[in-house]
């Protein structure tokens, strides 16, 4: 079982591994004049740069570098006075003191220390550390690593701010200090992304509708936060050694209110789907084994880049990515007469191949992921059935794209009434964002009724539909988002199709809105008024506008995907679209080996929380574009996630933000959704 992934995975210029190569190489390395083989050294951490370590790099690798040793700054360590020391730690007091506590005094707990801060250290904290004279002649580097994010994806990174909705899209009197250090704490973190890879970002952000007079808070966010990583990454001209002195690259900032429907619609790739149908711990799986006269043994397996076939499959459909692997179980089978004969004339169970793997020790590694990822498969192909998922997942589609509305949506709540309340919230919050109006007055409580949900979860699709910003019949506001990216055909549309006349996978029409805006702006016709500059790049790209053009040309001499299989699903039987779903293996390994020969990066920032969705866009992007693009975020979130915590927190308390805004229709409408029962807001309102 051979799988061909190209070089991109390992190419030193992609965005992950120039993050990696700089922890082994800058930090883990800081004395090479001096090193040999046999000085190991002991690194220390803090819990935030544990998690930098971790994304960034594998245990053997750090082993590899000199590592002896891995410690937690904050845990009783032993001395070790014979070996040096690498201090791997956020620029905090706290941090400090525990370092001075280590290195201070007559007896330090090891030889020398080199230190590395994640980020700009204090003027006050480094005056701290010079003030012990007795730890200065045994630091034997200090230095600022500017490298405070984690390196979730090849082309991926979050900050660690999973609370930002809430801290930046909360009650503005109540949350002033804690918005300031979230927006300072974010910016600085992706500051440290451009730092990390030599780059000077053109900075681009969303840009706040309306006047001053009837601008929001929240929606300042895009511009606030941009205007603070450009004077971050503007200083660093002056206070880095080579660091680039014009736009090399070009970043957009933009937040989770532009597309409300990405956190919530079924995504039907492998990894959106695992890690929206199934029990994970962040990308941990737990399973069991069987073992021969023995009961089954639980096992954990990350599913990560450092797996070969997770890294094919996992911007994959569903149904190509189980096609896939049944494929490559035939095929070992077929090359191997131990696999022959357990087959007794018929197909070859997980069970029988996990059999195998013991009558085989030779391909045992190869063998156990593939049956690993048969049975995630086959789990996820068993929950589209049992939860109905593709007429629900069909009707979402429909409904974003136009083609259907109230008839079906009532339709399926009364055929389905064992969908769970999740599914039907999800279907719900996209029906209310593409339809407001059907919920105005009584319209939404009786959809509530007919779905059996309760009156909680009508608040959160209400707060849900004016976050949005879409237009109803009833009101008019000012000052508020456009769900639409384009003006939209007179039925009610989220998205417009793309037919680019390429053969793809059934319920794979939907893309997130981010798609359009990189397209865009890698030609150059982002409008300037909508999404304008911290500064007027150096050289706008060709074709550049003031105004939105059309969509991309269709591709020319498109090769269709064959889809035909009798393991295919009749349901997943292929229609047009532009989607392809190309797997990793594919990505960049046509584009070129040597990343200087492809065009600048393009970054793009989520405030609030990134999609996997979103993920799965900057791939296939990069591919189509052969241009690296690199999803950056707050947090990525899957749909559980997003509507159990986020939502129901978010969504209440933005009535605070809108209400300064809104008629007095919408007000009313607010109080009803904050108060306890229609009596008590009908008496507020009256007051």
């Amino acid at each position: 079982m051979s799988v061909d992934f190209g070089a991109p995975a390992d190419d030193p210029k992609v965005f992950r591994n120039i993050c990696r190569d700089r922890i082994l190489k800058d930090l883990l390395k800081p004395d090479k004049d001096k090193e040999t083989k046999s000085s190991w050294k002991v690194l220390i951490m803090d819990k935030f740069t544990v998690k930098i370590m971790a994304y960034a790099c594998k245990m053997a690798e750090i082993t590899d570098a000199g590592i002896s040793l891995v410690e937690d700054l904050f845990k009783r360590r032993e001395p070790m006075p014979s070996m040096d020391a690498i201090y791997f730690l956020q620029p905090l007091k706290e941090n400090v003191i525990m370092l001075l506590s280590d290195m201070s005094g007559r007896c330090p707990l090891y030889r020398k220390a080199y230190i590395f801060f994640s980020s700009p250290i204090p003027k006050e904290l480094v005056t701290y550390i010079k003030n012990d004279s007795s730890v200065i002649p045994r630091i034997g580097a200090l230095r600022e690593m500017n490298l405070e994010f984690f390196a979730i994806d090849m082309q991926g990174f979050v900050t660690d701010h999973d609370t930002a909705l809430n801290d930046l899209y909360g009650p503005s009197e109540q949350n002033s200090k804690k918005f300031n250090d979230t927006i300072s704490t974010m910016a600085t973190r992706i500051a440290t992304t451009f730092a990390s890879l030599k780059e000077f970002p053109c900075v681009r952000y969303r840009a706040p509708k309306g006047d001053a007079s009837t601008t929001t808070k929240f929606d300042m966010v895009p511009k606030w936060l941009a205007t603070a990583v450009w004077d971050i990454v503007s200083k660093y001209k002056s206070t880095i050694p080579e660091f680039p002195q014009k736009e090399t690259c070009e970043l957009l900032i933009v937040d989770r209110p532009i597309d409300q429907i990405a956190p919530v619609i079924h995504e039907w790739t492998y990894d959106a789907m695992c890690h929206d149908l199934l029990e994970m711990d962040g990308n941990k799986y737990i399973y069991e084994v069987s073992k021969m006269d023995s009961e089954p043994e639980k096992k954990e397996s990350l599913l990560e880049d450092h797996d070969p076939l997770w890294l094919e499959l996992r911007h994959a459909h569903i149904a190509d990515a189980s096609e896939r692997l049944y494929e490559k179980m035939n095929n070992f089978v077929a090359k191997n007469k131990a696999a022959q004969l357990s087959r007794d004339g018929g197909e070859v169970s997980t069970r029988d191949l996990q059999k195998i793997v013991q009558a085989l020790p030779q391909y045992s590694e190869q063998v156990e992921k593939l049956t690993l990822h048969i049975e995630i498969a086959g789990k996820i192909n068993r929950c589209i059935r049992e939860y109905g998922l593709r007429d629900i997942g069909q009707l979402e589609q429909d409904l974003v794209f136009g083609d259907a509305g109230a008839k079906e949506v009532i339709s399926i709540l009364r055929s389905k009434q064992d969908m769970s309340p999740e599914n039907k919230m999800r279907l719900l919050i996209i029906y209310a964002i593409v339809y407001p109006e059907k919920f105005e007055g009584d319209k939404g409580e009786k959809l509530m009724q007919l779905a059996k949900l309760p009156h909680d979860d009508m608040d959160v699709i209400n707060c849900l539909r004016y976050l949005d910003g879409s237009n109803t019949k009833k009101s008019s506001r000012t000052g508020t988002f456009s769900l639409k990216f384009d003006a939209q055909k007179k039925k009610n549309a989220a998205r417009t199709d793309k037919h680019d006349g390429e053969e793809t996978w059934a319920l794979s029409r939907f893309f997130p809105l981010i798609e359009e805006l990189i397209e865009k702006l890698s030609k150059g016709e982002l409008p300037l008024k909508e999404y304008p500059s911290m500064s007027e790049p150096n050289s706008a790209p060709q074709g550049a506008t003031q105004t939105a053009s059309s969509a991309a040309r269709p591709a020319q001499n498109p090769q269709p995907m064959s889809m035909r299989s009798r393991r295919t699903p009749t349901w997943a039987k292929s229609r047009n679209s532009d989607d392809s779903q190309s797997s990793d293996s594919s990505v960049l390994r046509h584009a070129s080996g040597d990343f200087k020969r492809l065009g600048n990066r393009i970054f793009v920032f989520m405030v609030g929380g990134a999609t996997r969705s979103e993920l799965r866009t900057v791939h296939k992007l990069t591919m189509k574009m052969k241009r690296e693009i690199v999803l950056g975020s707050s947090s990525i979130d899957d749909p559980p996630q997003f509507i159990s915590v986020k939502t129901q927190f978010l969504f209440k308390v933005l009535l605070f933000s809108f209400s300064s805004n809104l008629s007095t229709g919408l007000l009313k409408f607010s109080l009803l959704c904050s108060c306890n029962d229609s009596a008590t807001a009908e008496a507020e309102v009256d007051r």
